[in-house]
């Protein structure tokens, strides 16, 4: 397992095998920034908010699901993140490079979002057998966005003060 399967602004997408929930062991940065168990979508986050965006989060620990604190208000900083914080189906549409967060399993999942369209958005994602990129809808009524489906995120966090990148779907 480890196999490489995508790549996103120059960071590796790795495949963690069938089994999504066994670990690979810890991965950590050549500083020693700790980007979680190898192969799951944490550490696959974590290295690409790190690498391709120089974002460190405050607080290394936690699974995906984790990463959506529902005592964080609408659209301030989640603390334990860095980033702010934005719930599904309030105003504010996910961009590139947020971070979508699912909290419909056990330990979650988090995905990037890499493209937005019309009503739709791609993301890149890790330790999802078979789907390194998958296609979400979304919906807007009286400027509240909201991403329906395949399955639907708590919210997403965004790093605020990045360089912008259009990339259409």
């Amino acid at each position: 397992m480890g196999e490489a399967i995508d790549r996103h602004c120059d960071v590796t997408v790795y495949q963690n095998g069938p089994l999504k929930d066994h670990s690979h062991g810890k991965h950590y940065s050549p500083e020693g920034y700790y980007y979680g168990q190898k192969w799951q979508c944490v550490e696959f986050i974590k290295r690409y908010y790190d690498q391709a965006l120089d974002h460190k989060m405050p607080h290394v620990w936690g699974h995906a699901r984790d990463f959506f604190d529902p005592a964080v208000s609408h659209g301030t900083i989640n603390p334990r993140r860095g980033l702010v914080q934005f719930r599904n189906g309030e105003e504010s549409p996910a961009q590139i490079d947020d971070i979508l967060i699912f909290s419909d399993t056990t330990y979650g999942h988090l995905a990037i979002v890499s493209a937005v369209g019309d009503r739709r958005l791609e993301v890149v994602q890790q330790n999802i057998l078979g789907f390194p990129r998958q296609t979400f809808y979304f919906s807007s009524d009286n400027q509240c966005y909201t991403i329906t489906g395949p399955r639907a995120p708590d919210g997403w966090l965004r790093l605020i003060n990045k360089t912008s990148r259009e990339v259409p779907l």
